[in-house]
């Protein structure tokens, strides 16, 4: 703090945008307000510096944290220290303070060091000035603190920013999850925000989907049922057990195929479609040639698929060679010896 030199001190890893705004919520925190101006380091984590000496640009992450605080940010020219004079002389305090005093001490987690850093912050603060009264500590409470603005309701959350491109299924994959949009932005790109604890998506500016963050294993759905087509919702009455059900009534060997179809992926809401498809297919072929398909399937494979159902009953391979070889001779007696009598004089 400018006035009081009143400090806040934290270790980081390194400074990438993650730790910069980490920084400044603690900050924050750790003042109990927060200042009209805020004087930054001219660090390309901050600023954008593709606009020349007089057209500095705040980054958008840093930007957003500025105004979610009401603070404004202006970054320190380069190489310029008597812009921030009272940072520079509280970088050395802190130097014999803080780093010297704790230079021989080992640690085994960033959290353990930050332990010992408060420590040794709150000594710092409290410490006498040798050339006036009082301490950082005591003029921080008592003369700058009840100028500051209070805190927002909530700190500030790191947002990272993706695009996405809305898929056939009208879902989007972030970090290996899906989430749902509504249907009518099937293969738009979209514009992802992405927090600790939720995921907005946004489609010229204009938000059109929310969700909780997924966490865990890969693969998982966030699905909203208003984000689905109208044939899509009826499918939501569903479930493997009904699929299970009508599939013992037509035999144990296409319950065994639906079970086998229903139990493939890792969400089982993505094998329904499968499983309506195979279960129909007794409307086309009847249910006996359905069942001897579906026999025929698992004589080849333990896992067989809608496709390779639908492949064998459209070419008949679900007929029993008994049937295909009978059905061939009397096809072949009909007609007689259709080779002809050249054939036999040659």
């Amino acid at each position: 703090m400018t006035y009081s030199q009143y400090a806040y001190v934290e270790a980081f890893i390194n400074e990438k945008q993650r730790a910069w705004i980490t920084a400044h919520v603690h900050m924050y925190e750790y003042f109990g307000g927060v200042a009209k101006i805020l004087v930054s380091d001219n660090c390309k984590t901050a600023i954008v510096h593709n606009g020349g000496w007089y057209n500095q640009q705040v980054n958008a992450i840093y930007y957003g944290m500025a105004e979610h605080y009401g603070t404004a940010i202006i970054p320190a020219r380069v190489r310029k220290p008597k812009d921030k004079p009272n940072a520079e002389g509280s970088v050395n305090g802190i130097s014999t303070w803080i780093t010297a005093a704790l230079r021989n001490e080992q640690f085994f987690s960033l959290a353990e060091l930050n332990a010992a850093i408060r420590v040794k912050l709150k000594e710092f603060n409290a410490k006498l000035f040798q050339k006036k009264e009082g301490s950082r500590l005591e003029l921080f409470r008592d003369e700058e603190l009840p100028l500051l603005a209070p805190l927002p309701a909530t700190p500030y959350e790191l947002a990272e920013w993706k695009q996405a491109t809305v898929q056939f299924n009208y879902h989007i994959s972030v970090d290996g999850m899906l989430y749902s949009v509504p249907y009518e932005y099937i293969k738009r790109k979209v514009d992802v925000r992405i927090t600790d604890k939720t995921l907005e998506v946004f489609y010229n500016h204009n938000r059109i989907a929310s969700h909780l963050r997924l966490h865990g294993r890969k693969g998982q759905y966030s699905t909203i049922v208003e984000h689905m087509p109208e044939d899509h919702q009826k499918y939501l009455e569903w479930n493997g057990k009904r699929f299970r059900q009508w599939a013992e009534r037509i035999g144990i060997n296409t319950y065994k195929v639906v079970d086998a179809i229903l139990t493939s992926k890792r969400v089982e809401q993505q094998t329904y479609k499968s499983c309506m498809g195979l279960l129909k297919l007794a409307d086309k072929y009847t249910t006996g040639r359905l069942e001897s398909a579906c026999e025929k399937a698992l004589s080849y494979t333990a896992s067989p698929s809608y496709k390779s159902i639908q492949n064998i009953l459209a070419i008949n391979q679900d007929k029993s060679v008994s049937a295909i070889s009978e059905e061939e001779t009397t096809h072949k007696n009909s007609h007689g010896i259709t080779r002809g009598a050249g054939y036999y004089g040659r």
